[in-house]
């Protein structure tokens, strides 16, 4: 079983995302396919097989919630070392050809969230920052071409 190294703050949310799917939308969907289901013919019932399928949707969705949070090692933030890039770490890059300044939090898949900075260090850009240190240059390949950019500084991530 693959491990997901996640922060206290990480298993909070997937926690309560877990029971919004158990006690929320899955409720939900299961009245609404009892109501389809109640409109008679079934093989002709494309509501019933409708919310048949958005069921089993969400039944997958819940399962992944749960195998991720059985395989969920914590991870306390405030110990990590940052003498180099690694997961839990927060650096602080130079666009050497943009010349802009760009921070991203390394952090596992299930915390990932792209529009807050936060990468997954599985990802490729994740990959080419493991194991960098403050001053080095790194060329990583992302689907619009190669970047370069070169380390100012690694830190802790704040939750």
């Amino acid at each position: 079983m693959e491990r997901h190294y996640i922060t206290r703050t990480g298993i909070e949310k997937l926690v309560a995302e877990l029971n919004e799917w158990r006690h929320d939308k899955r409720p939900a969907m299961v009245r609404q396919l009892a109501s389809a289901r109640s409109h008679g013919d079934l093989s002709e019932n494309a509501e019933y097989h409708a919310a048949r399928e958005e069921l089993a949707r969400i039944d997958q969705k819940i399962m992944q919630l749960e195998m991720t949070l059985q395989s969920a090692v914590l991870m306390d933030e405030t110990s990590v070392n940052t003498d180099q890039v690694r997961i839990l770490t927060r650096v602080k890059v130079l666009d050497n050809h943009k010349k802009v300044e760009r921070i991203y939090s390394l952090v596992s898949p299930a915390e990932a969230n792209p529009t807050e900075g936060k990468i997954s260090h599985q990802s490729p850009v994740g990959q080419g920052l493991i194991g960098k240190k403050v001053g080095e240059t790194v060329e990583i390949q992302i689907p619009s071409g190669t970047v370069s950019w070169t380390i100012l500084e690694i830190s802790p991530i704040q939750t």
